[in-house]
């Protein structure tokens, strides 16, 4: 894994919610910095990933499982429970403090309706454009795409664009069924969803603004 002087470049964020298929642990690279946001202590021990640090108010963390990340040598971040972040957006901000330039975040999915569309929306946050961020949600592997990211799949498997934030300009695409030439993609729009993967590679890139990218079967075709 990358380093700077020492430092973790990369930062595996294990948020709270439901279980995740324990399938996406082979795109988890070794030598991250391994950070629990609360009950995200649960993903992380059924990945077999030890935190190296445990970030939240912890009102819905196990005591058992915060003594045992603490007894394998983890450090608590504790924040008060009247606070204006979620965890996660907290346990994002230290990777980005602590040197991390890329995030995996492992989790978030199910449980309340406003905290799932919260996670979504905050892996686009103007706060966190230092960080290349990507997700593992259930089944669904999303990318936060601000200039040009490339993705892998199987032929017809769906990748959604969405517009996070304002429109997104001079959208271009390559290798899906749908293309789009340096057109926009306005928030709230549904032109983007349900494109498809035409080979195992394709390409978004666009010239300004901010995209979600959804693979809502992980890049297997469904």
């Amino acid at each position: 894994m990358d380093r700077t002087d020492g430092v973790p470049t990369t930062a595996v964020v294990f948020a709270g919610g439901d279980p995740v298929p324990t399938r996406w642990a082979a795109h988890l690279p070794a030598g991250a910095l391994v950070i629990a946001a609360d009950s995200g202590l649960r993903n992380a021990a059924a990945f077999g990933r030890p935190p190296d640090l445990v970030v939240g108010d912890l009102d819905s963390a196990d005591p058992a499982d915060v003594e045992d990340a603490v007894a394998s040598g983890a450090e608590v971040e504790r924040h008060p429970e009247a606070k204006d972040r979620t965890d996660l957006e907290l346990a994002l901000l230290v990777a980005l403090d602590r040197g991390a330039r890329h995030a995996i975040v492992v989790g978030g999915g199910g449980g309340r309706v406003d905290h799932f569309l919260a996670g979504g929306l905050l892996l686009a946050s103007p706060d966190l454009a230092g960080l290349e961020i990507e997700a593992f949600v259930g089944d669904a592997r999303l990318a936060v795409v601000r200039t040009r990211r490339g993705f892998a799949g199987e032929p017809g498997s769906l990748l959604s664009l969405l517009a996070v934030g304002g429109p997104a300009r001079g959208v271009r695409t390559r290798g899906l069924r749908f293309p789009l030439h340096g057109e926009t993609l306005a928030p709230g729009s549904t032109r983007g969803v349900s494109n498809e993967m035409e080979d195992h590679r394709a390409e978004v890139s666009l010239d300004a603004g901010v995209i979600l990218a959804v693979q809502p079967d992980g890049g297997s075709h469904a």
